[in-house]
């Protein structure tokens, strides 16, 4: 095959080649498929007269809403509170040893416990069991469910519960006075 100039349209013989690759690979390679298929849109749209071009129309932007801190703030006083989680996290646990760390560890986890179910109603996103198989079917609620692995098409998509999920259902936060400053997650200890 000799090479053409830059920019001169290829001859028949020099497409003759191109052609039968192309063929077998759109049959056999989905993704090169696809980029054919790209290829070809532009200019079918040109071809087709200006009426029956049709534009989907625009999808708005979401609204997004700004959180305030204070709801937060109160949490993590509140894990400070019954489970010292700040103090946990503030630590250099290098100097410590993993039994040491282990036993810190479960009064953490007790304290965290109590606060969660003391102040929340927290359920399950999904009902099966983990490692069951399921179906989901199109329209699922892609709020509450985060698809992994090979997702390739359109629901209804089949497979393996990895976690349940977790939703908060109820929230009992305590009502605060005006003048608590919420960014105070635990008061400074002075002894006399």
């Amino acid at each position: 095959m000799t090479s053409s100039t830059p920019g001169a349209l290829p001859s028949f013989f020099q497409r003759l080649p191109v052609a039968f690759g192309a063929f077998f690979s759109v049959l056999g390679n989905p993704a090169f498929a696809a980029r054919v298929i790209a290829l070809s849109q532009p200019a079918a749209e040109v071809a087709a007269p200006p009426a029956a071009a049709v534009k989907p129309a625009p999808v708005p932007a979401p609204v997004m809403k700004e959180a305030t801190p204070d709801a937060a703030l109160q949490l993590l006083g509140l894990l400070q509170r019954d489970a010292r989680l700040i103090d946990f996290t503030q630590e250099d646990l290098t100097q410590y040893s993993d039994a040491d760390i282990g036993g810190v560890a479960r009064v953490l986890h007790e304290g965290c416990r109590k606060v969660l179910r003391e102040h929340f109603t927290i359920d399950p996103v999904r009902p099966e069991t983990e490692g069951s198989r399921l179906t989901l079917p199109a329209g699922f609620d892609a709020r509450g469910v985060r698809l992994t692995g090979n997702v390739v098409g359109q629901a209804p998509f089949n497979g393996t519960l990895c976690h349940r999920g977790w939703r908060v259902t109820e929230t009992r936060l305590p009502k605060l006075a005006d003048s608590h400053d919420v960014r105070v997650l635990a008061q400074a200890e002075v002894e006399l």
